[in-house]
């Protein structure tokens, strides 16, 4: 895969995962503030990573490097990062929302 495909293909999930992260926000929104206090780092993560992730992809699109593996890596690593702290803050927030929230 090129690298070219590589940052095309990683836009459409990026796109993905603001959207998901916007119907999260919106759930966060319906929780008490204790609960929502303690969810807001995880939020604060979630979005460092987002910007972390299309910072390297922005990156490889306009510097296009004949040896990109390390930039890739960092990416991956981010996006398994975010499904984890994804997963986490929607678990949370199923368990101490008013009503049933589907992930």
């Amino acid at each position: 895969m090129n690298v070219v495909d590589y940052c095309k293909g990683m836009e459409m999930e990026l796109t993905a995962w603001k959207a998901k992260m916007y119907d999260l926000t919106r759930k966060v929104e319906s929780l008490g503030s204790r609960e929502k206090d303690k969810v807001l780092p995880n939020i604060q993560d979630l979005n460092i990573l987002l910007s972390e992730m299309s910072s390297r992809i922005d990156q490889l699109k306009n510097e296009c490097p004949a040896e990109w593996s390390p930039q890739k890596t960092d990416i991956e690593k981010g996006t398994v990062d975010m499904r984890g702290k994804y997963e986490q803050t929607l678990e949370y927030i199923g368990k101490h929302a008013p009503v049933s929230i589907p992930g």
